[in-house]
């Protein structure tokens, strides 16, 4: 028998703060989180100076040194939501959390930069020196749910996702699983990624970023006519995803249900976006939901400011979707968190649907003609009433992934 899978905590790092409700109320003040990045001027050759940096993040007291020895900072803002997350779910020092029940599936598109350029320096200069004991640790592309899984002593399933920019709701959509086939009674689920110069220039090479440094709160334009490129951002985002009936058991506050995923690969191009398989992702999603196109109320869109990936997304989602559903983009708010994308705007179309008030679309002011002539929410945010919502993510390699999520319905 199938598990019912829901949601019973939630948090958040971005640009636009540190916990839901004030990342929320930034987003829906039309705040922008991004910024011209002084930093960046020693790349001479890099085109964009442009981030969406976490400003003021900053340590709990109890990550200690010993604590933190084997994190850079991907992982430590990783393992500092998911603890938010698990307190927020009721189940901090819960001895589920050590005896076998509890796994995690969390992901980043890579590791810590710093602990990778010490690697370097021995490819690079000959020098052994600047690697330690911790180098790899940090490094590696499992470092967040490695870290997760060590905080919190977990037994459980440890599910590492490092596929780019669905890295994050890939985790959600394992985790889900997981839990849905009777494997784990709670899952820790999401991802995180840290902003580095080095991110930037993966997507400055294939002239995809943005480089409007005189206007940097206009930027990105997700569905813009006038959009010239994404901007890289950083933070982390993570779901306590629990058995229905182990969170009803226990009195949980639940935010909504997973009822649909659907995931799949393009197998025809590293970086080019791929309009077929994007909505055969989606379709995917709505039948493991068992839903048709029409019971979907609102989408929140991968949009990253990209020409093609605009262009291609939109249509896929006209052609699964039509062109009524209302549909928003959050990357024009913080930026594109790569990894920790899918987490992070899952968590807040989950906001979203609870206050049934949907963020507009930042910076759109005249879709591109050749985007789908889709819903998109325009100019500030709408209140309608919602009770299924979708939430898509596209990654380099050809990676799709699809999340439905709706308001918990008792039997």
């Amino acid at each position: 028998m199938m598990k019912r899978v829901v949601v019973t905590g939630m948090s958040g790092i971005t640009a636009l703060g540190e916990d839901t409700e004030a990342i929320f109320a930034n987003l829906l003040a039309g705040v922008s989180g991004i910024r011209y990045m002084h930093e960046w001027e020693r790349y001479a050759d890099l085109r964009t100076r442009l981030g969406g940096p976490v400003p003021h993040f900053t340590e709990p007291a109890h990550f200690t040194r010993k604590v933190k020895r084997g994190m850079g900072r991907v992982a430590l803002m990783a393992t500092i939501a998911a603890e938010r997350a698990v307190a927020d779910a009721g189940l901090l020092g819960d001895d589920i959390l050590s005896n076998g029940q509890t796994g995690v599936a969390f992901g980043s598109s890579s590791g810590n930069v710093e602990a990778i350029a010490e690697f370097g320096a021995m490819v690079l200069e000959d020098d052994v020196k600047k690697i330690n004991a911790t180098s790899y640790i940090r490094m590696m592309g499992h470092t967040t749910a490695v870290n997760i899984s060590v905080y919190f002593g977990l037994k459980g399933r440890t599910l590492p996702t490092s596929c780019a920019c669905t890295s994050g709701s890939m985790a959600i959509g394992q985790a889900y699983e997981a839990i849905k086939f009777g494997k784990q009674t709670v899952m820790i689920a999401g991802g995180a990624e840290e902003l580095s110069a080095t991110q930037a220039a993966v997507f400055d090479v294939l002239f995809a970023t943005s480089c409007r440094h005189d206007a940097p709160q206009h930027t990105p334009r997700p569905y813009d006519k006038g959009r010239d490129g994404l901007v890289i951002g950083e933070g982390a985002g993570c779901l306590v995803l629990e058995e229905y009936e182990h969170a009803i058991a226990r009195g949980a506050t639940i935010y909504a249900e997973l009822i649909g995923y659907g995931s799949n690969t393009d197998g025809m191009h590293v970086t080019q976006p791929n309009q077929a398989t994007m909505a055969e992702c989606m379709r995917l999603s709505l039948a493991d939901a068992g839903l048709q196109a029409d019971a979907i109320d609102y989408i929140n869109a991968h949009g990253t400011a990209t020409e093609q990936g605009d262009i291609a997304e939109s249509q896929a989602t006209l052609e699964v979707l039509g062109g009524d559903i209302p549909i928003s983009s959050l990357k024009g708010y913080f930026g594109h968190t790569l990894g920790a994308c899918g987490a992070i705007e899952a968590m807040l179309a989950i906001t979203m649907m609870q206050k049934q008030t949907f963020i507009a679309n930042l910076n759109l002011d005249e879709v591109d003609p050749a985007c789908a002539p889709l819903n998109y929410i325009k100019n500030s945010a709408q209140q309608f009433a919602a009770d299924c919502i979708m939430s898509n993510n596209f990654a380099f390699g050809g990676i799709n992934t699809s999340l439905i999520f709706r308001q918990v319905h008792t039997p």
